[in-house]
């Protein structure tokens, strides 16, 4: 009898069969091009909203106040109701994203963020406003999270940092720009136009990252809803404490002391756990975990520095007006020097690039600091776009760091562990700048500078510490 002989595979399935391998191959290490230029823009653009969104609401806040009828001190509540569900749900957030997959939960936040900005522009009065404003922390917390884990599966390791500092370029441009796009949106349009113009990028982004995002399809793994309310509880009650330690201490010592307690209930939730919500088997790596101290101290030292120089500029003398234009240099600094040292950061030690940057910052307020400021604007102006570049010199190469340490398959958590520590370094930061005017009182914007160059000078020095280990 005749054998039966499996009939040969068409040359046309076997090409598809060939293609879809090699495509798989690529995918593990970056998409190609030309999805990966769209991947790049569908990200660049949800980066690009969440930061202006913020900025430009600061230049809007009076006027919200006197349209709902509302106090100033109310109204500073749509920026921190924001900022604290921010905090509270990016390590969350970023886990989901790791279970169920990069693409859904971004693109998810993504629509989130854009819905939450159409009921803003239409929010009839202020609680409806801050529910909203709640809403849009919460896409936005989405989008922050997953950033870092995107930019890792779109882009090979060798170009990992050229993709940070791209990133790093969106997001300072976008900071420099936000008060005058604000500006000439408040000139044609009501408030409300601030989030409407939200909507139609969120969905030509959505759009675009729906075809070219990378299919990470994620672990399937059980999302622990517990280590989660204890992540929200810790952070979301220490930073309200935080902000509010300077107007109610008591209070405010019990809110810190509530956050303190929730994260130790989660520290030893978390420790017996594989791929923990919050990320101590990445903080065990000794690379990661420098560079995340580092990346604290270097945004304590861009807050605190960029919050006091106005008051110290303004009280030399120089007018608003003024001391926006000598402070303009400062983010196009950081746009110039992020790409160039991410690109660095691909063929030489990042810790030297960490090193260098924020010795620039710190030697740039050192100056800025001994100077008599008035008559010395082209000076000073120039010690703010070193200040700048000196950051972006820090940030892309750390954040290289940080993101190409870790697994890939926790890219995810390492991403919102880099937005977490920025976080971090902010509210330090300002805290430490309400602090030296509580203490020095006028003098506190001189001292909270030479706190910003201590920050700089620690974060230097833990940058060079990880390249001896």
């Amino acid at each position: 009898m005749n054998e039966a002989v499996p009939p040969q595979a068409s040359p046309a399935r076997a090409a598809q069969a060939q293609a879809a391998q090699l495509q798989a191959a690529i995918e593990q290490d970056g998409l190609p091009q030309p999805r990966r230029a769209w991947a790049v823009a569908a990200v660049s653009l949800s980066i690009a909203i969440t930061v202006l969104d913020s900025s430009m609401l600061n230049v809007a806040l009076p006027g919200i106040a006197r349209t709902l009828g509302i106090t100033p001190a109310s109204a500073t509540w749509l920026l921190n109701a924001y900022q604290l569900t921010v905090v509270t749900t990016l390590l969350p957030l970023a886990s989901l994203g790791e279970k169920l997959g990069f693409r859904p939960v971004f693109l998810g936040g993504f629509a989130l963020f854009g819905l939450a900005s159409l009921g803003s522009a239409m929010a009839p009065g202020f609680e409806a406003l801050l529910v909203c404003r709640i809403l849009q922390g919460l896409g936005s917390a989405a989008v922050m999270s997953l950033t870092a884990g995107m930019i890792r599966h779109i882009y090979p390791l060798k170009q990992l940092g050229r993709a940070i500092g791209i990133n790093s370029m969106v997001v300072a441009t976008a900071g420099a720009s936000a008060p005058s796009l604000a500006a000439a949106i408040l000139t044609v349009a009501p408030w409300q136009g601030l989030f409407a113009v939200h909507v139609p990028v969120s969905i030509i982004g959505i759009l675009i990252g729906w075809r070219s995002l990378p299919d990470h399809p994620g672990t399937g793994r059980r999302f622990d809803w517990a280590s989660a309310a204890l992540n929200i509880a810790s952070f979301g009650l220490f930073f309200l404490g935080v902000d509010l330690v300077l107007h109610a201490t008591v209070p405010a010592l019990l809110l810190i002391g509530g956050g303190v307690g929730a994260g130790v209930l989660l520290v030893q939730r978390q420790l017996s756990q594989p791929a923990p919500l919050l990320p101590l088997d990445l903080l065990r790596i000794r690379t990661i975990a420098f560079s995340v101290a580092a990346s604290v101290c270097a945004f304590s030292a861009w807050y605190s520095s960029y919050v006091s120089l106005p008051f110290l500029l303004q009280s030399a003398g120089i007018s608003q007006g003024g001391t926006g234009l000598i402070m303009t240099p400062w983010p196009l600094g950081m746009a110039f020097g992020a790409p160039v040292a991410g690109r660095l950061a691909d063929r030489i030690p990042t810790s030297l690039l960490c090193a260098a940057g924020m010795a620039a910052l710190a030697a740039g307020l050192a100056v800025v600091s001994g100077l008599p400021l008035l008559g010395n604007g082209l000076l000073v102006g120039g010690m703010m776009a070193l200040c700048g570049a000196g950051f972006g010199t820090f940030s892309a190469p750390n954040n290289r760091t940080m993101l190409g340490s870790a697994p890939k398959a926790r890219a995810g958590s390492a991403g919102g562990m880099q937005a977490t520590a920025r976080l971090l370094g902010t509210t330090l930061g300002t805290t430490v700048v309400g602090l030296c005017f509580q203490l020095a009182g006028a003098g506190g914007a001189r001292v909270a500078l030479l706190a910003a160059i201590g920050f700089a000078l620690a974060a230097g020095a833990l940058s060079l510490v990880r390249r001896r280990m």
